[in-house]
């Protein structure tokens, strides 16, 4: 009788400090020790009047925006010249100060049994890999080019950003293809076409827009941006599957309902791989330049069978609207442009990217044809 006595007061002890934990735990705690103080209210400012109405986009000449860019480098140049920049020459030693001057004073053109060259007074200009530029005597127009751009240039510092010169920046990429190809090595050719066959997963001209967009009811009933995106894709898909890629499909990769992207079928991308692969070095340069510059692996290959002489062939007998820069722009920049004449062109932006693709798929026509 004792043990039990023992035990159910044991019992009774137990359960009743489960009772006070409990009953600690469920208490409320503050967790600061500041004292509390009741809010504020300040009395909203009103102001008379209607409402402002809704910002409206603004719409400038072209003449206006190029006369302040003129502006922005008259106040460049006077920077530059400047006595607090007059204070980097005062070290010739350094490898800045030799780059900000141009070391050269003519560019000329030069036949020689190699090719055409390029020389800054008696030196030729270089590619990447360092050697010697040396391009095709049938490529007059593209050498000239080249000299063109160093003759504008104003320091040598200048050639170091792509932008300057573009043609010899693709040239010599061209250059260096057909040097690798020449001794046969082939991971620049393959490393190439790899990064490029990414982008047919992602393609802009097979990404449409869904038919229906809940976010603008105020454009039901008119011309869907899918709608177009479809009708400047179909017969560039239609010349490529006919000329290019006979007997693969070609489909589009998000369908009306669906942001996840659909894969290409594995023969269309088998044979559109092997065709890029066997491209000449300077088709497969230009055609680089434009599936970076329109994001489209498409539009660029498009483009590039349009002005290419090793595709001339293609081009007897058909009677295929000609497709240009101003094509190729339209269908790697339609959404964008749709955007633009709906809620405004950002400046400094929009027009700029839209007068930079235009210069690099004019180079791209500008090397292969």
């Amino acid at each position: 009788m004792e043990a039990l006595s023992s035990r159910a007061a044991k019992t009774v002890s137990s359960l009743a400090a489960r009772h006070q934990y409990r009953r600690i735990a469920n208490a409320p705690r503050c967790l600061h020790t500041s004292a509390t103080s009741q809010a504020t209210p300040v009395a909203h400012p009103t102001v008379p009047g209607p409402p402002p109405s809704a910002p409206q986009p603004a719409v400038t000449a072209p003449q206006d925006r190029l006369a302040k860019k003129r502006q922005h480098l008259e106040t460049l140049k006077a920077q530059n010249q400047s006595p607090a920049k007059a204070g980097t020459a005062a070290n010739p030693a350094s490898p800045t100060a030799a780059l900000q001057k141009r070391f050269w004073k003519n560019v000329s053109v030069k036949d020689t049994d190699e090719g055409l060259q390029v020389l800054l007074d008696t030196r030729p200009v270089r590619t990447a890999g360092r050697q010697i530029l040396h391009l095709p005597h049938h490529k007059r127009a593209v050498a000239t080019s080249i000299a063109l751009e160093w003759d504008q240039l104003s320091s040598a510092q200048q050639a170091l950003k792509q932008h300057y010169v573009p043609m010899t920046s693709l040239t010599s990429r061209a250059v260096d293809l057909e040097t690798a190809d020449r001794n046969g090595d082939d991971t620049l050719r393959a490393a190439l076409v790899q990064m490029l066959m990414r982008y047919l997963g992602t393609d802009t001209l097979l990404c449409w827009a869904p038919e229906k967009n809940i976010h603008e009811p105020e454009h039901q009933g008119k011309v869907s941006l899918r709608q177009k995106q479809r009708e400047v894709a179909e017969p560039i898909i239609a010349f490529l599957k006919t000329h290019i890629f006979p007997g693969v499909d070609i489909n589009p990769i998000l369908d009306e309902t669906s942001i996840v992207p659909t894969p290409q079928p594995e023969m269309t991308r088998a044979v559109i791989r092997g065709w890029v692969h066997s491209l000449p070095a300077y088709e497969l340069a230009a055609l680089e330049r434009g599936v970076l510059a329109t994001k489209s692996l498409l539009v660029a290959t498009r483009l590039l069978v349009e002005w290419s002489h090793e595709f001339s062939h293609l081009r007897k007998g058909t009677d295929v609207e000609r497709f240009g820069v101003e094509e190729a722009a339209e269908a790697a920049t339609l959404e964008v442009m749709h955007q633009v004449r709906q809620w405004g062109e950002v400046e400094d932006t929009h027009d700029v990217e839209r007068e930079d693709l235009r210069r690099q798929l004019g180079s791209l026509i500008l090397l292969v044809s």
